[in-house]
């Protein structure tokens, strides 16, 4: 079983930064493991966001986020990241992080995956 716990929300102006973090505990064979972002914004569906395969660092984005938000690793801490620059008011939503045992980019995309973290609150004010 794998946990995944993230941290780093809160709330920021329009054109402010945040950086999420996920760590995965358990039994992890992390470098297996392709990592991704999730949000869902209050009465919207949950969108795909990011992601990133541990073992070599492939990243994939959603359009809206392109340029704005970074994916990254650090294996040795069982952790990724989400570097958040230029927030927007419609960047508002709960985040979560999934994991799927996969080295594929787009396996976290198209689902299901494994785990899931218990989401952190991210909000951008105007």
């Amino acid at each position: 079983q794998v946990q995944l716990v993230e941290s780093g929300g809160g709330l920021v102006q329009a054109g402010g930064s945040l950086r999420l973090s996920c760590t995965a505990s358990g039994r992890t064979y992390f470098s297996s493991y392709t990592m991704g972002w999730f949000r869902q914004a209050p009465g919207k569906e949950r969108e795909f966001v990011a992601a990133i395969t541990l073992s070599r660092g492939n990243t994939y984005y959603t359009d809206s986020v392109k340029g704005r938000f970074t994916i990254s690793r650090d294996n040795a801490k069982n952790t990724v990241y989400l570097q958040m620059n230029s927030l927007k008011p419609e960047d508002t939503a709960v985040y979560y992080c999934a994991a799927k045992i996969a080295q594929n980019v787009l396996s976290v995309v198209a689902g299901p995956n494994d785990y899931w973290g218990q989401g952190t609150q991210v909000t951008v004010s105007s």
